[in-house]
């Protein structure tokens, strides 16, 4: 289930990123994707890929990894983000949820170490506001 709001499109400094044609307020799920989840192996071979930018870390000890089969892998990471994700690894899912009410046109964001609140380094240089 993606909202039917919801749109990709090209940004000046990130590449693509998913934004909204419509207000969305706090607490609203807006996306909820399964995932192709890949063994310990498959996930060494993806992290010598272009796809190690868009899987996650999965599993409780996080030895595996998914790709996200919505715009799940299409968010673009923030230290402030306006989103959060919850992964369900018995459902084999990724839900999208805002943190707080969102304005027409404004993109979405999720903090890539998965803690909306970790502002650890990620793996690529990022501009803080």
């Amino acid at each position: 289930m993606i909202k039917p709001y919801l749109y990709i499109q090209k940004t000046k400094e990130k590449g693509r990123g998913v934004f909204t044609r419509e207000a969305i307020p706090a607490g609203t799920t807006i996306e909820v994707s399964p995932v192709l989840v890949l063994s310990n192996s498959d996930t060494q071979i993806a992290d010598t890929t272009k796809l190690h930018n868009y899987i996650f870390l999965w599993g409780v000890r996080e030895t595996r990894s998914c790709v996200a089969l919505g715009y799940c892998s299409i968010y673009n990471h923030s230290y402030e983000p306006n989103c959060e994700y919850e992964m369900d690894f018995d459902a084999e899912t990724m839900a999208i949820k805002t943190r707080r009410a969102i304005k027409k046109g404004e993109e979405l964001q999720i903090n890539y170490n998965g803690d909306p609140e970790d502002v650890s380094s990620v793996w690529f240089d990022v501009k803080r506001k």
